[in-house]
């Protein structure tokens, strides 16, 4: 699954990967953007969108400069599949301008930015279609939406948009004829693919929370149950799975073959082969949020974690489907490949943390990065193991009160349901609430409940653990009634938490193959066995 220590060949790979992404000195915003396209006669249905376009020129008049020479800059890459140059607009140019002049409203409206365009588009050049026009405007919608999401507050009307952009730009995708020329870089595409899971999730907590909402909204929910629906969402990740076959590609590499044996007409395009490959890290996150998580697993089934994997290329993937990996792990009682998972990331991230700061996405890395040293704290708390001295070090510094608290018996359940609530994922419920009901409950928050709860439930089987570790570590043999005197516990209950600390310190534990599979082994560094004639206890630490 993944090496027992970060090799610095990976790293120093993964390194060239986050540095070969830097922004370009020049910024091309101070270039003007001039069309040199040729005049041509104007059809009947091209007049009517100019008559259109005219109308909203004027509202968008005021647009900044800088703006439209981002537009006119942006719409030409996209028309000439230059992705070196998108990726510098599109990461660079793009956020400096949201600082600059939309930091707390929209950008313009798509059809005001649309004459900016026209011009060298459908309206004047046949050699250019109508179609990739709309394109451009789709993409623009996506960065439009997605500034809304993460700026301000989305209304219904904008998460109903944009679901609905969505859809056109996966069936433009997904249902052409044949494969689509567009090329976009690795990291919007992941984005893309990022926002539109993040978009449903959104979209899943507001629709139930019905309290504060108007007449009019609430219909709007009701007479519209296909709106991020959970099967449209799957469906579009599954469609890009199969359209690219990206499982086929990855089977055929890990047996050591050549991807582009099993990647077809479509998989042979790097935007059909990375949206496909994204999809699959996006599946593994939505079954997370529903709670499935051998099912979650089971997605990474060919991708190996251990390899200089495609995800690598994109640093918030790679943080991301390490998250949803080690939580997953958590979730299974798996704690040591939780632990595995968790160290090898924050190793990265910690390496390589010179880098993020010039990202756009520096502050969500840094905000998962401490979620993950929460959710390590709390691996560490009920499956003790020596961790990497550098995050160790770190994981004192976060949390060493909360570590020392949950080593406290029942003192330390509020701890850990903190640091859960904390970390965790926000999970989901797949289907809306009762409409008809006027009294339904606010439900947005119960997935995290009922999830905390069973988390719980598991750490109260074993919050007496740390205690009883202490005592026996000090000892190499032991009666049973002198151990029960010094915890003041029945010799049977004594016996009985005994067994608890003998089958928690067993665990499945993942050595080869895929994600799911392991070996039963114990994981902690104490080892003891019970003598029911001599009513003694026999202790040997070991370490794994």
């Amino acid at each position: 699954m993944y090496q027992d220590t970060f090799e610095e060949e990976d790293l120093a790979a993964e390194i060239e990967l986050v540095t070969s992404d830097s922004y370009h000195a020049e910024d091309p915003l101070d270039e003007e953007y001039v069309d040199d396209g040729t005049s041509h006669p104007l059809t009947s249905i091209q007049q009517q969108v100019l008559l259109q376009q005219q109308q909203y020129a004027t509202a968008g008049a005021q647009i900044p400069d800088g703006v439209k020479n981002f537009i006119g800059h942006f719409h030409r890459h996209i028309l000439d599949n230059n992705v070196y140059e998108l990726h510098s607009v599109y990461e660079n140019s793009f956020n400096k301008l949201t600082e600059k002049y939309f930091p707390k409203s929209t950008w313009p409206e798509p059809e005001y930015i649309a004459p900016l365009v026209s011009d060298g588009g459908c309206l004047s050049s046949p050699s250019f279609p109508c179609l990739f026009y709309q394109v451009f405007l789709t993409l623009y919608r996506e960065l439009y939406y997605r500034h809304i999401y993460s700026r301000l507050t989305p209304t219904i009307e904008h998460r109903f948009h944009s679901y609905e952009n969505y859809c056109d730009l996966f069936n433009y995708i997904l249902n052409s004829e044949g494969p689509v020329t567009l090329e976009l870089p690795n990291q919007w595409l992941w984005d893309i693919i990022d926002e539109f899971i993040y978009q449903f999730q959104s979209f899943c907590n507001y629709r139930n929370r019905l309290k504060n909402k108007s007449d009019e909204e609430i219909a709007l929910l009701r007479d519209n149950p296909q709106i991020w629906s959970c099967y449209s969402v799957l469906n579009v990740l599954y469609s890009l799975i199969q359209k690219s076959r990206i499982t086929e590609q990855l089977l055929v590499s890990k047996h050591g073959g050549d991807m582009q044996e099993a990647a077809g007409e479509y998989g042979s395009r790097p935007l059909y082969k990375m949206l496909g490959y994204f999809s699959i890290v996006g599946l593994l996150r939505v079954h997370c949020l529903l709670g499935d998580y051998t099912l979650a697993l089971k997605m990474m089934d060919n991708i190996e974690l251990n390899k200089k994997a495609l995800f690598a290329r994109v640093t918030a993937c790679h943080v991301t489907t390490f998250y949803y990996v080690g939580f997953a792990y958590m979730m299974m009682r798996r704690y040591a490949d939780a632990i595995k998972a968790f160290s090898h990331i924050l190793v990265f991230i910690q390496r390589t943390k010179q880098y993020h700061t010039r990202s756009y996405q520096y502050d969500q890395i840094a905000k998962k990065g401490d979620q993950m040293y929460a959710l390590l704290a709390v691996c560490i708390a009920l499956c003790p193991t020596r961790l990497d001295e550098t995050i160790h070090t770190h994981l004192r510094e976060k949390y060493g009160e909360q570590l020392s608290k949950m080593q406290k018996g029942e003192e330390g359940i509020p701890t850990f349901e903190d640091l859960f609530l904390y970390a965790c994922p926000k999970f989901i419920l797949p289907n809306g609430p009762n409409f008809e009901d006027p009294n339904a409950a606010n439900l947005n928050s119960e997935p995290h409940i009922h999830h905390s709860k069973i988390f719980l439930n598991d750490v109260r089987h074993q919050i007496t653990i740390p205690t009883l570790r202490s005592f026996l570590k000090l000892y190499t043999t032991m009666g049973i009634d002198k151990l029960a005197a010094f915890l003041e516990l029945e010799p049977e209950e004594l016996r009985t938490q005994l067994l608890v600390l003998k089958q928690k310190s067993r665990q499945t534990r993942w050595s080869s193959g895929t994600l799911l599979e392991g070996e039963y082994v114990p994981t902690s560094d104490l080892d003891f066995c019970l003598k029911q004639v001599r009513q003694m206890v026999f202790l040997s630490q070991q370490y794994y």
